[in-house]
């Protein structure tokens, strides 16, 4: 890697958070975030309103973390951005503002895809301990994606393991709503998890060949399975909600651990590493701590390197920079991005 100091202005806004990071090669001198609480009386993020407070949030969000790095606007060397996937509108917001801002300061613009910028999220100097070396394996699990990637590189990257419905965190936010827990719901699972028995409830796993995950029958046991109760005791829930919120986080971990000493034994590796908002979880992360007793090398991020966060757009920018891997003012947004 070039040894010269290397500024890049870091720009997330994929989904209902606005961030700015500035970053001085792998290390991060700033990195703010405007989280939108408006969504939480929907129950779920609202795509027109989160493109509006993007709009509202990206100045003051840049110049917050302009601000705090201490720097100047000359300072910067390159401006990197989410380019997808994510929400269309959000996506536009923080476009729009990394083209203009390149443009104006004449430095090159990087288009960043954001679920790899979650795995290099582990290559920001203080994300860890320790970085994971190529090739390893990382298990990405957030609130749309649920994913096992093959790291051959910076740059070569291969997805072996998929959902075919539902992603984990998703399956998280929706038997939180049956439980009555407020939008979002997978940290109060979490939260309540830890004051419950795990082994209090059993639900069915289940049964999908090779690498991929599934949810979707997950929840609908989970429905089927507090109705009935609910027909005995009306207060079932309100009674056992500890226990039932430790008791489906334990089976969604087993779901995804399962699946990652799988991969594991397939390709041989024993490096692992988890990104993505639900490697925030508690159980999940204890459950990857685990795995050493097994004698695999494993790598948790901090919790700030987790959910959406635009250090992990810049570190990602980094490694883009060093390869001249530019675009030009053409570029635009895509809900959806290929891997």
């Amino acid at each position: 890697m070039a040894s010269k100091e290397t500024i890049i202005l870091g720009i997330e806004t994929s989904c209902d958070d606005t961030s700015a990071a500035i970053l001085k090669n792998y290390s991060v001198l700033s990195n703010v975030t405007a989280t939108q609480m408006i969504h939480e009386k929907y129950g779920g993020v609202v795509p027109e309103l989160a493109s509006r407070s993007h709009q509202e949030n990206i100045v003051q969000v840049v110049e917050a973390a302009i601000s705090k790095a201490k720097i100047t606007l000359k300072d910067i060397d390159a401006v990197a951005f989410t380019q997808g996937p994510g929400l269309l509108g959000s996506l536009l917001v923080g476009t729009s503002f990394a083209k203009s801002f390149a443009l104006a300061r004449k430095i090159p613009l990087i288009a960043v895809h954001h679920m790899k910028a979650h795995i290099l999220a582990h290559f920001i100097d203080d994300a860890g301990d320790k970085k994971p070396e190529f090739p390893f394996l990382c298990l990405t699990v957030s609130g749309g994606h649920t994913q096992i990637v093959k790291i051959k590189s910076a740059f070569e990257m291969e997805i072996i393991g998929k959902t075919i419905d539902d992603a984990a965190g998703e399956a998280f936010d929706k038997t939180a709503k049956m439980l009555g827990l407020s939008y979002p719901g997978g940290p109060l699972i979490d939260k309540f998890a830890k004051m419950g028995n795990p082994n209090a409830f059993s639900f069915s796993k289940p049964k999908i060949d090779g690498l991929d995950f599934s949810f979707s029958g997950l929840k609908t046991s989970i429905l089927y399975f507090l109705k009935a109760e609910l027909k005995k005791n009306t207060l079932f829930i309100d009674e056992n909600l500890a226990d039932l919120c430790a008791s489906i986080q334990k089976t969604i971990i087993e779901i995804l651990i399962e699946k990652l000493k799988s991969a594991s034994k397939q390709t041989g590796i024993r490096q692992i590493a988890i990104s993505g908002g639900v490697s925030a979880n508690s159980g999940l992360r204890m459950a990857l701590k685990n795995l050493k007793k097994d004698g695999f090398e494993t790598f948790i991020p901090k919790f700030e390197y987790c959910t959406d966060n635009a250090a992990m757009i810049a570190v990602t920018g980094k490694f883009l920079f060093e390869h001249n891997l530019f675009v030009d003012q053409s570029v635009s947004a895509k809900a959806r991005l290929n891997w």
